[in-house]
């Protein structure tokens, strides 16, 4: 197996772009189910990385049907530390404009409660901090790769994330301005507080392709749907500055998970060890 580190979950637009090859596609067993689909070995400018599609290839699954324990395990178990997240949202501030894209450093948990959300459970009890769930460092050198790429972006901001898939009424949309809240999406959560407990660098590298519905103007799913076209060339160009600066030079971070377990030992099963010795090496 290769020694890869560094992954990107996103959208199946990511890797079809000349500088990206595809080497090859790693069907990988979890505890929690199959993967959103085979984890892709990628090259870009002579360096590897693996590729996850969020929701599978074509699109098949629901923000809420992703199974994210899943593609966050088996990214582990294959060596990942650091997880790029890329992501289609709306924004909720002016200042973050369509085809801006917004390295956040908070989420806000608006889902309902469907969507399994930790590796710590059913006899085996974990905790770990959230307080900052983007490493930042990440953020840092994502931003930096932005910049490069000629992508407008900013630097920081609070993703909030709804369960869809229906987008937000507009009497939604306004609470979610009064939160605080820079944009909005339905795939993060809980994407990132996996992550965290399987000790991982994360961020997010959201891509704005509407003013969600605060704002008075329509905006049809055609009109998103042409903004996020645009979004993904500015992807491809950010993939080929981001990963290859990556990998020969790896974000050095702490991993929070180290004592997270409170369950005795003894208690542990060999369901549960065979959870622990992945998320927790």
């Amino acid at each position: 197996m290769a020694d890869i580190k560094v992954a990107v979950i996103g959208g199946s637009g990511i890797y079809k772009l000349d500088a990206i090859k595809v080497k090859n596609q790693i069907k990988v067993s979890t505890p929690f189910g199959e993967p959103s689909a085979e984890v892709m070995e990628c090259e870009v400018n002579g360096v590897s990385f693996y590729f996850l599609p969020r929701h599978g290839h074509g699109h098949k699954f629901t923000p809420t049907e992703v199974n994210y324990r899943a593609n966050i395990f088996a990214l582990k178990k294959l060596g990942v530390d650091t997880v790029v997240s890329i992501s289609a949202v709306g924004s909720l501030q002016e200042e973050y404009a369509p085809k801006h894209f917004v390295m956040v450093d908070q989420f806000i948990d608006w889902t309902k409660g469907q969507r399994k959300r930790t590796f710590f459970d059913e006899g085996i009890v974990g905790h770990v901090s959230n307080a900052n769930p983007v490493e930042s460092s990440l953020s840092k050198r994502l931003y930096e790769a932005c910049q490069k790429a000629g992508v407008t972006s900013h630097l920081g901001g609070t993703y909030i994330c709804i369960e869809g898939p229906q987008f937000s009424t507009r009497a939604e949309s306004k609470i979610y301005r009064g939160f605080g809240a820079s944009v909005i999406g339905m795939t993060n959560v809980p994407e990132a507080f996996l992550a965290k407990e399987a000790g991982m660098a994360y961020a997010t590298v959201a891509m704005v392709t509407d003013y969600d519905c605060w704002k008075e103007e329509h905006c049809t799913v055609q009109e998103i749907m042409d903004v996020m076209k645009s979004n993904y060339v500015s992807a491809q160009k950010f993939v080929v500055e981001a990963i290859p600066s990556l990998v020969r030079n790896p974000v050095k971070f702490e991993k929070e998970n180290q004592y997270a377990i409170m369950t005795d030992v003894s208690l542990h099963k060999p369901s549960h060890k065979e959870i622990l010795e992945v998320v927790l090496k």
